[in-house]
């Protein structure tokens, strides 16, 4: 492994989006569920329409986002896997490349709050001596797409949740 500048990761606590927290009636393994199954995005989530991976450490993710920017327009992106911890951490990041000097993590939380809830929530930290600048020019609208995918993904959990009950 390389010997990377540690300037070039640095956290700005300034270049960090937070989606909103929400509480989801259904428990932290069916959020789970819903968060690796990534065949699944399409179906409910607003922002990342698709997504693919195996989700093993170090593993990429190819996503196809919506633009908040651009109305009716999608972008490819590619991620990797750098944190899973079932049913309470997914994260993925983009590292800093001479290519693409603007380095990135996300971390989806998932906090269970008892048997049968639990809560969401998103960041998204901007890296190195960049991530301020990409803050400014993209934390609103990525901000309004975490917040957008936590309500959705609390909207999926909650009625598969309810239709398993009703089932059994």
């Amino acid at each position: 492994m390389r010997n990377l500048d540690k300037s070039l990761t640095r956290l700005d606590p300034d270049a960090v989006v937070r989606s909103e927290r929400v509480e989801i009636d259904a428990p932290a393994a069916l959020v789970w569920e819903v968060l690796v199954d990534l065949p699944r995005y399409g179906e409910w989530n607003p922002f990342c329409i698709a997504a693919e991976s195996t989700l093993v450490m170090g593993a990429p993710v190819t996503m196809t986002l919506k633009s908040y920017t651009e109305p009716d327009t999608v972008f490819p992106n590619c991620e990797y896997i750098c944190a899973f911890e079932p049913e309470r951490l997914l994260s993925w990041e983009l590292p800093h490349a001479e290519a693409w000097p603007y380095p990135a993590r996300r971390d989806q939380v998932i906090e269970p709050l008892g048997d049968r809830a639990c809560a969401y929530h998103s960041t998204d930290a901007f890296l190195g001596p960049n991530g301020i600048h990409v803050m400014r020019f993209a934390g609103p609208w990525v901000k309004r797409a975490f917040d957008d995918t936590a309500h959705a993904l609390k909207a999926r959990a909650e009625a598969m949740y309810r239709d398993r009950k009703t089932a059994d």
